[in-house]
């Protein structure tokens, strides 16, 4: 059961391009001329996916600490709860279709609760501390009320009854002719009598105001550009399920999208090799760094990143310049 993270605040996701790093920003990669001695357990990134293209399009430094690093993160109620109404979503479609209701749905809520639990016990702390009112039981029931309430409303946006979904939580993984792979999750794929296609994205968040919808259409996008490279067709339909507004939105995609999003990622996907080569991951202050998990190691807070786990090719050095024929 993957952990989903759609109560991230509007923008958070593909929001900002590929831009260069700003002359005298401060860098936080190693010192000059400090080469790091790569651990075991440290490896290049090798793929993909669309939330790790968002870390660093938002921050690099941040795709950094989580791909790199492996910083851990607390886990949040608001993404737990995104993790849990997704699953109840996928196994509702277990029964038949005359049983897909909102009731059948909520009464599957405890259930899915548990099974996440099992998986990750350190959820139970979730609602252990003293923030907020009541006991830790009357928290974490309010807080299901609430996971119950994005349930219910989907059945205004989607009737499940006359719904029979090719694939759900569909692993997807392809790679590129430059030898990218890309690799993500689909929540549900549509497919019509006809051959259509059509890809499906829960989100228990609000949808985003019109400046900051980018984020959302370029992970569809994404995810259409890995279907076609997987089974040559190009989808008809990016739709977007908004439960925390009541709000579907969907996307007809051209093959002149696809080709854009491939030739961005390119330039991502160069933009990162080049920090992992480097050690240079600079950060990129926003509004966001208000959610950021890491400020205790984030330059931008005074505080130091952790020693880089891997090898750094110096410029100039001929393991450099056979880098970058090669880069890992």
């Amino acid at each position: 059961m993957e952990t989903r993270t759609d109560a991230e605040p509007a923008g958070t996701a593909g929001g900002t391009g590929v831009e260069p790093p700003v002359t005298g920003a401060r860098q936080a990669g190693p010192a000059a001329g400090e080469v790091a001695a790569a651990g075991p357990e440290r490896r290049p990134p090798v793929s993909l996916s669309p939330s790790r293209a968002s870390d660093f399009m938002q921050c690099p430094l941040l795709y950094r600490f989580r791909v790199i690093d492996r910083l851990p993160e607390k886990p949040s109620q608001a993404a737990t709860r995104g993790t849990l109404v997704h699953a109840v979503l996928e196994r509702l479609f277990d029964a038949p279709a005359a049983e897909r209701t909102a009731p059948r749905a909520r009464e599957l809520l405890p259930g899915e609760w548990e099974r996440l639990l099992a998986e990750r016990p350190e959820l139970a702390g979730l609602f252990a501390g003293e923030e907020g009112e009541g006991t830790p039981g009357e928290r974490l029931e309010r807080w299901l009320g609430e996971a119950g309430r994005l349930v219910e409303r989907w059945f205004t946006l989607e009737d499940p009854t006359r719904l029979e979904p090719a694939e759900r939580e569909l692993f997807v993984e392809a790679e590129l002719e430059s030898g990218l792979r890309l690799r993500g999750i689909i929540d549900r794929v549509d497919v019509a009598p006809t051959g259509e296609v059509r890809i499906v994205d829960y989100k228990t968040g609000k949808a985003p105001r019109p400046q900051y919808a980018e984020g959302a259409l370029f992970q569809m996008t994404f995810y259409a550009l890995v279907v076609w490279r997987l089974k040559g067709v190009l989808p008809r339909r990016l739709q977007l399920v908004y439960l925390g507004s009541g709000e579907v939105r969907t996307y007809d995609p051209v093959m002149a999208d696809l080709e854009r999003v491939e030739r961005r990622l390119l330039a991502l996907w160069e933009a990162i090799q080049e920090a992992t080569r480097t050690g240079d991951w600079r950060p990129r202050p926003s509004k966001l760094c208000g959610w950021c998990d890491h400020q205790a190691v984030c330059p931008e807070f005074g505080g130091t990143p952790p020693p880089y786990p891997l090898r750094v090719r110096l410029p100039g050095s001929r393991e450099a310049e056979q880098g970058r024929m090669s880069p890992y």
